[in-house]
């Protein structure tokens, strides 16, 4: 089976999974926990996600200490590659590359590549800081069932071991996976860059061996990325009038992230993170349908962001397209003369 076969089957059973718990849980207690936000529905949808991309955008920038790419690009080329990542069936690495691709003009795309490597690894690392920290915050303020706690410390341990593989196998000069997904993209084959991937490898090497306080404050900025969905979270039930403290939406989130790390081959992790947060929502003494209804918000969030990512995707391609359209008026002109 291919793996793009095996991914569609995943997003079948995924909005299957939906639907059941729709069904299981009551379409009017669904509604009903989500309906009370009514116009402050926009208001969830664009505001506490704008910090979330502010901190994760600066994260990618610490790694490139010469930068000559302004903020806004950089934080529209992160933008057109998480709409990729999200709406394309490539495990939540396809739009990576893209955004090294999309600032080539003013980043080297040899460096511009090791750095998207380094931010993606960063992110992880900050996705398992944000759970160890959720770990910890449930053990000593909200006193969790013994399941939750295996739960979370067993997810724990699966993304150390997934992000410190990952880094070992960056710093020994693996990237022949991103020759992979250059090809996937239609960028070529891998075989016709391999000068540039031995210079991504070398990037890479010195990234890590030379700027080592700057992927450890790129890690805690994501974190800080990572906690601003506990954030949204405790604003969601909060404006839905469903009392919960912020230490239990920050716990929240945190098995969350950890569902998404763990069920990353499921696109955008559908059924996956909504059976997840009804079950933790549960868990800490929630309705699951508060659970399932906020799981909704958080989709309409996602496609909205994509939608502007697509936006930021298309400026893109305009500005590429816009020299060659410019030195052809000149010629059209003379000739009209």
């Amino acid at each position: 089976m291919s793996v793009r076969l095996l991914r569609l089957l995943l997003l079948a059973v995924g909005l299957a999974v939906v639907f059941w718990l729709v069904w299981d849980l009551g379409p009017a207690a669904v509604w009903e926990a989500g309906h009370t936000l009514s116009w402050r529905l926009g208001l969830v949808v664009l505001f506490p996600f704008c910090v979330a991309v502010a901190l994760d955008t600066l994260g990618w920038r610490v790694l490139l200490p010469t930068c000559r790419v302004p903020w806004r690009t950089l934080a529209a080329a992160r933008l057109a590659g998480e709409a990729v990542n999200l709406l394309t069936p490539s495990a939540s690495v396809g739009g990576e590359p893209l955004k090294a691709y999309l600032v080539r003009d003013r980043l080297p795309l040899d460096e511009g590549l090791a750095s998207v490597v380094v931010d993606k690894t960063t992110m992880v690392m900050g996705q398992a800081a944000f759970l160890a920290a959720g770990l910890g915050v449930a053990l000593l303020a909200l006193e969790p069932s013994r399941t939750v706690t295996i739960a979370m410390a067993a997810l724990l341990a699966v993304e150390i071991v997934g992000v410190g593989g990952f880094a070992m196998v960056q710093i020994r000069g693996g990237i022949a996976g991103a020759g992979r997904i250059l090809r996937r993209l239609g960028v070529g084959r891998a075989e016709s860059h391999q000068e540039l991937l031995h210079e991504v490898d070398g990037r890479l090497a010195r990234l890590y061996r030379e700027r080592r306080d700057r992927v450890l404050l790129s890690a805690l900025l994501h974190t800080l990325g990572w906690a601003v969905g506990g954030l949204e979270i405790y604003g969601v039930l909060t404006l839905a009038d469903i009392p919960v403290s912020l230490p239990t939406a920050l716990v929240l989130e945190a098995v969350g992230s950890a569902v998404r790390f763990a069920t990353f081959m499921v696109p955008g992790s559908l059924g996956a993170l909504e059976g997840g947060n009804v079950a933790a929502f549960a868990a800490f003494g929630l309705p699951g349908a508060a659970g399932l209804s906020f799981s909704i918000v958080r989709r309409l969030r996602e496609a909205t962001w994509a939608l502007i990512g697509l936006g930021a995707l298309a400026a893109f391609k305009s500005r590429a397209e816009g020299p060659a359209a410019g030195e052809s008026s000149p010629a059209g002109g003379s000739g009209d003369a």
